[in-house]
């Protein structure tokens, strides 16, 4: 029987190093309900690339959902890939809160719907008090780990948590002292903390040092943008948690394979250039599309697989002709037509 690991069972869907995608949350036009079908097509298609899904994160609109809706989600995402044949994938969920209380109860309702792991971001509303307090920041990221049912990945988006931004120090103690903390996403876009956590995480001597509680879990360090999955393979990094992959699956999972097999296996020049030349794609795509939002990636993928629609209010849609000047982009083009190649779908319209 698959088991997510709550009640003390092993984990099953091991967390393993490559690209993620937060998938967004898709609404009913009419009415703003959850769009189920799309939401279930989407995570399918992404698994089926290599992309793993990663539900009710910043892409997904978490701020804007209940928590009978993120149930809900978790629900729908593991039904569908395992109706695929795809029962191996994990589902990673975002259940960080105002506070600690509250991203418990979230913790726990996600583990008890089928998550495999949780992922946190630092609560900002108060941040004029914890942005300057290392204690502080510490005990929320050690209590939720130590209490919650399935390994936690700590999430830092100074953006999106009133500017708080948790440096290497916080974050290489966070991993040495907390052994169900399962990773940390950077959207902070620090390649040099990002190089410095990987120091220690990343050497042979961590697993022994401070192990896993759970050994399928190991503690990843990811990127939270597409511009730098070759430079940090090269630093150790285990890969990215990116709104591109929702775009370009095929394109952003090929080139964390080409990364690992070049920094592997240093001979080999080919998959190193191709990997430079994948990097340039990918990076100026996701720079032009990221300036659109959430927005921005919904038209997109309404314009590649017919869904996507709208965010939920009060966040605006993109305009007609915002969308379409996107779309229209090169940067945004050579990306699609990347990614229509490596998908075997090369000159669809």
């Amino acid at each position: 029987m698959v088991s997510n690991g709550v009640n003390g069972h092993k984990v099953s869907r091991p967390l393993r190093p490559g690209i993620f995608a937060p998938i967004p949350t898709f609404f009913l036009p009419d009415t703003e309900d959850l769009d189920i079908p799309s939401f279930e097509t989407h995570v399918v298609r992404l698994a089926k690339a290599g992309v793993g899904p990663l539900l009710a994160g910043s892409m997904g609109e978490a701020h804007h959902l209940s928590h009978s809706e993120r149930v809900t989600l978790i629900k729908a995402a593991r039904s569908a890939l395992d109706a695929a044949d795809l029962p191996h994938v994990p589902v990673i969920a975002g259940t960080g809160a105002g506070s600690t209380r509250e991203t418990l109860e979230l913790t726990n309702e996600a583990a008890a719907a089928g998550a495999d792991y949780s992922i946190v971001i630092t609560s900002g509303y108060y941040a004029g008090v914890l942005a300057g307090n290392k204690n502080a920041l510490k005990a929320f990221f050690t209590e939720v780990s130590e209490k919650s049912p399935i390994p936690v990945i700590a999430y830092n988006y100074p953006g999106a948590s009133g500017g708080i931004n948790l440096d290497s120090d916080i974050l290489v103690e966070l991993a040495t002292e907390c052994p169900n903390l399962a990773g940390v996403k950077l959207t902070c876009g620090d390649v040099g903390k990002l190089t410095r956590v990987c120091a220690t995480v990343s050497s042979p001597s961590f697993d022994k040092t401070s192990p896993r509680k759970n050994p399928d879990a190991p503690f990843l360090v990811l990127g939270g943008f597409a511009d730098f999955i070759l430079p940090s393979t090269y630093s150790k990094g285990h890969g990215a948690i990116i709104g591109l992959a929702n775009v370009a699956p095929y394109a952003t999972a090929h080139l964390q394979e080409l990364s690992v097999r070049a920094y592997t296996n240093p001979s080999d020049t080919a998959a190193l250039a191709e990997a430079q030349r994948l990097q340039g794609i990918v990076a100026r795509g996701d720079y032009t599309i990221a300036k659109a939002s959430i927005a921005g990636t919904k038209y997109l993928l309404e314009k590649l697989y017919g869904y996507g629609g709208a965010p939920r209010k009060p966040l605006p849609p993109i305009s007609s002709a915002a969308g379409e000047e996107l779309w229209v982009h090169p940067d945004v083009q050579d990306l699609v037509q990347l990614e229509r190649q490596l998908s075997g779908k090369a000159g669809s319209k």
